[in-house]
């Protein structure tokens, strides 16, 4: 399984027991003894794959045609906060300026041109042209909660990146880009999920990991996917997804004990990264290593149970097969460590209702009802009347 970013952020799991080998060549090192440097400079795969230079390419370049749409567009004498909304409003003026959603990884002007492209490439593009009409404009890392893949029943650490708008006497704004529909959100600072604003070096790292898992996977060139990767760990040698891309090329490669290393080195960047172990386990157990898969899979058991929305996936999958009071177990627990998510206490008041609590029943679906969004808020409330007439949810 792979972490992408998704501009919201793109993230993608993919199964790494389904990607085929070549065989593992016989004079292949252990993996202690393979660098950092070595993966990226003098292994096997890199001694073979033509080298591109990437380091010049400009992901924020702002081109003649989008200085002029821009100059159009918004009056750069006014206000920080008016040009922010005046950027806002050029951008979804579909007359204007139509954008379509797919799943290819684009640079700020590549996503002018083609008027397309994935929320990421939305995201370079705001924070190219923000930056044009001197907004303050930066690259936000957000944990928001993790995809669970049923392959495997691998836990995905997604990582969404936005946009941080620095507005020096107004208050700050964080611009989102929803994924599949192009849609804005603007919005103050969110307090549920951690957040972290992050240098363009790392914002190059999750571009440059993105096109190198596409490149590998869409057009199987995994010649141009390494370059990909070795330029986005250039920029940013602590991005653990960048390591465990490149572990998943060597894999399918049949470069074990080079994969073994990248997974290792992702792991020295993010001790807690599961996907990284989640890999290590699975490579463990390809070759015969038992006891290091164990290690590396109860690693993954003991931090997910201490995850709440790994919590929230064991309650639904008990909710499903009729057993209710672990579903309440799993949801208590998840809500001691994240009080905030309305959809918890949702299932924990429909798992209630189911053995015959109605009370409890009722209670948690207004608490699901006070920390709601406003834009789910109406959809408790129905619940609740639904509740209070008597009736009882299949």
């Amino acid at each position: 399984m792979f972490q992408l970013s998704k501009g919201f952020i793109f993230l993608a799991a993919l199964a790494v027991a389904s990607c085929s080998t070549t065989g593992k060549p016989p004079a292949e090192p252990d993996a202690a003894e393979i660098s950092s440097d070595m993966l990226l400079t003098a292994s096997p795969l890199s001694n073979r794959s033509q080298f591109v230079d990437l380091s010049g390419l400009d992901m924020l370049e702002v081109t003649a045609d989008m200085a002029e749409f821009l100059d159009r567009s918004v009056d750069a004498k006014r206000t920080e906060q008016t040009r922010l909304a005046d950027l806002l409003n050029a951008i979804v003026d579909e007359e204007r300026f139509e954008l379509v959603y797919d799943d290819k990884t684009r640079t700020a002007s590549e996503t002018f041109r083609d008027r397309r492209g994935n929320c990421l490439s939305f995201t370079n593009m705001f924070v190219a042209m923000a930056r044009y009409l001197d907004l303050s404009a930066q690259f936000q890392e957000v944990d928001i909660p993790p995809d669970w893949s049923t392959a495997g029943h691998a836990l995905l650490l997604s990582e969404h990146v936005n946009v941080f708008i620095d507005l020096t006497q107004y208050t700050d704004r964080v611009v989102d880009f929803n994924t599949e529909i192009v849609h804005f959100f603007v919005h103050d600072l969110e307090p549920t999920y951690r957040r972290r604003v992050i240098s363009d070096q790392r914002a190059r790292a999750h571009y440059f990991n993105n096109v190198g898992v596409e490149v590998m996977l869409l057009r199987g060139d995994n010649s141009a996917a390494f370059n990909y990767f070795r330029q986005g760990l250039d920029d940013d040698p602590t991005f653990s997804p960048g390591w465990i891309s490149l572990g998943i090329l060597y894999r399918r490669e049949g470069l074990l004990s080079y994969a073994e290393a990248a997974f290792l080195q992702a792991l020295e960047a993010d001790p807690y990264n599961l996907v990284a172990m989640s890999n290590l386990a699975s490579l463990y157990e390809l070759t015969g290593q038992t006891e290091k898969s164990a290690y590396y899979k109860g690693e993954v058991r003991t931090h997910r149970l201490q995850n709440p929305y790994f919590r929230y996936e064991l309650a639904r999958e008990a909710f499903v097969n009729g057993n209710y009071d672990e579903a309440i177990e799993h949801l208590n627990a998840a809500i001691r460590r994240q009080d905030q998510e309305s959809e918890f206490y949702s299932l924990l008041s429909l798992s209630h209702m189911m053995v015959g609590d109605s009370r409890s029943a009722t209670r948690w679906m207004q608490k699901a009802e006070e920390v709601a969004n406003a834009s789910e808020k109406q959809k408790y409330r129905r619940k609740l009347e639904f509740m209070e007439q008597g009736g009882r949810f299949h």
